[in-house]
């Protein structure tokens, strides 16, 4: 069954704004048919967060302090899990905020997202949050690459702010090509078939 998967690697490189879209074997709760965008990527190691896997959890449930605000939280990654990242589209009015791809950010000033949120400014379509994050150390990614735990990815602000979660694994894969479509269908349990 394995063989049937196996397909090489693309040749894209991993690369801040790219995504990691893993192979349909791998069974792993965080990982698990995940798709991860890389908000950084160096000769340091990489961070991600896993786009596709949200919470039962609200915002306000986190983040007792902060208004009235109606947004899910996504699992981010293994990593730090009692941490909470943020992606946006807000650019420069959230001050200290990093562009990961055109029209998306990572991070800034959470004061500033509070008091955007109490005065209304911001909504959830805009703004997206993570519990923990996805982190490799140098040369790690590459090495899981190597053994095609990956496949690497562009993509756009719309595909990964506007897509059903649960539909994004599939949507990412799709964008690839025909090649990839024996991924799509593969069946989460084959066990079962």
């Amino acid at each position: 069954m394995e063989k049937l998967l196996h397909i090489k690697s693309n040749d894209l490189k991993p690369h801040r704004g790219r995504v990691l879209i893993a192979e349909p074997l791998m069974d792993e709760f965080y990982f698990g048919r995940s798709v991860i965008l890389l908000a950084d990527h160096n000769e340091e190691g990489s961070f991600g967060l896993v786009m596709n896997k949200p919470t039962t959890t609200q915002l306000n449930q986190i983040l007792e302090d902060f208004p009235s605000f109606d947004a899910t939280v996504f699992i981010g990654g293994p990593v730090q899990t009692d941490n909470l990242y943020f992606i946006h589209t807000l650019g420069n009015e959230i001050p200290e905020s990093s562009e990961i791809l055109p029209g998306l950010f990572w991070g800034g000033e959470l004061d500033v997202v509070r008091e955007m949120m109490a005065l209304g400014l911001i909504n959830q379509s805009q703004i997206r949050f993570f519990l923990g994050y996805a982190g490799w150390s140098p040369l790690q990614i590459e090495e899981e690459l190597e053994r095609n735990a990956w496949l690497v990815s562009e993509t756009t602000l719309h595909t990964l702010m506007k897509t059903r979660p649960e539909k994004l694994w599939s949507t990412c894969l799709q964008r690839m090509g025909p090649a990839y479509d024996l991924w799509r269908r593969f069946p989460l349990n084959p066990e079962l078939n």
